[in-house]
């Protein structure tokens, strides 16, 4: 049984950077790639910034694991035990990247890819070894949020997700088995029904990008961020929960209050939706923006671990 003392980390945009800054913090040794000149400057600059809100959980840096650069994607295969590939959402650029990868590892090393929300089959065909092709999806900022969804592949074996479930909790996470192989997952799915509805009130002239964002961040959004969707609506339904909740509110799927099929982006609805996230910012760069979120998102955990409930269950905390 491997010990995950080690991991690579292939890519270093946003969610691979996030996967290194979280082993790090929990001493796990981290060799990364990325086939961008540019790609050691970035990933250093994301994992500096993760570390003010790793601290403030309790990680000391002084004791973290040790990271190493490499330029040569042979050199991080050869001295790891566990893989996290993040690239490009890309089916050509994973496919390409997977058949290297499994050329390179042994045997033994899961592999797993960060994407969110193409199929593990078809990421893992034309490689050697699929059965340690794993999908690891997880929601940025990866080194707090401790979500991440396993999905297998036609041909991952049990063993391979159990192991990817074993490194992922070792590293502090809530791994979610997905029961069937769908397009999307669970979450993003979820997600991506919310975010088509706020693009046609945009497209639509019904709301304003603030408006949508209050409509959650004033609302629903506190009680999902502590029972989630079905668990909220059983309380909705009174002493008689989920049962009455249907029977009173289940006409209601009948009439015209949403639109799943996506709106057109036209030049216009990019624009409405530029303009108003900008305004939303009130000129607050991106990383300033980030360091507030990670903040609000530390406490939030904090609350619920407070009570043991939901999220707050999780070994977020370096002291737990």
């Amino acid at each position: 049984m491997q010990n995950f003392g080690s991991v690579g980390i292939v890519g270093a945009g946003l969610i691979g950077s996030g996967w290194a800054a979280r082993c790090l913090a929990r001493n796990i040794d981290v060799v990364a790639y990325d086939p961008s000149p540019s790609g050691e400057r970035i990933i250093r600059s994301h994992i500096k910034n993760a570390w003010p809100a790793l601290e403030k959980l309790g990680f000391d840096p002084d004791s973290s694991g040790k990271f190493t650069y490499v330029n040569d994607l042979s050199a991080l295969c050869s001295r790891v035990e566990f893989i996290q590939e993040s690239a490009p959402d890309s089916l050509k650029i994973k496919n390409e990247l997977h058949r290297e990868l499994d050329s390179l590892t042994h045997p033994d090393v899961i592999i797993a890819s960060s994407s969110s929300g193409l199929l593990p089959t078809d990421i893992q065909a034309g490689t050697i070894h699929p059965e340690r092709v794993v999908i690891g999806h997880p929601f940025n900022p990866v080194y707090i949020l401790p979500l991440v969804e396993i999905v297998r592949g036609n041909r991952t074996s049990e063993e391979a997700a159990i192991g990817a479930a074993r490194f992922y909790e070792k590293i502090g996470m809530y791994p979610l088995m997905v029961k069937k192989e769908v397009d999307g997952y669970i979450s993003d799915r979820l997600q991506e029904a919310l975010w088509r509805e706020a693009l046609h009130m945009v497209a639509d002239g019904v709301a304003s990008t603030k408006d949508i964002d209050d409509a959650i961040v004033y609302g629903p959004g506190l009680r999902l961020a502590i029972m989630g969707v079905c668990l909220t609506f059983h309380l909705a339904g009174g002493e008689q929960g989920m049962k009455h909740m249907l029977e009173q509110f289940g006409p209601a799927l009948q009439l015209p209050w949403t639109h799943l099929k996506a709106p057109e982006l036209t030049e216009t609805l990019t624009d409405r939706m530029v303009a108003g996230t900008e305004a939303q910012a009130e000129g607050h760069s991106v990383k300033e923006l980030e360091r507030l979120r990670d903040n609000c998102l530390i406490e939030i955990l904090e609350v619920l671990d407070k009570y043991n409930y939901g999220a707050g269950t999780t070994n977020f905390k370096a002291s737990k």
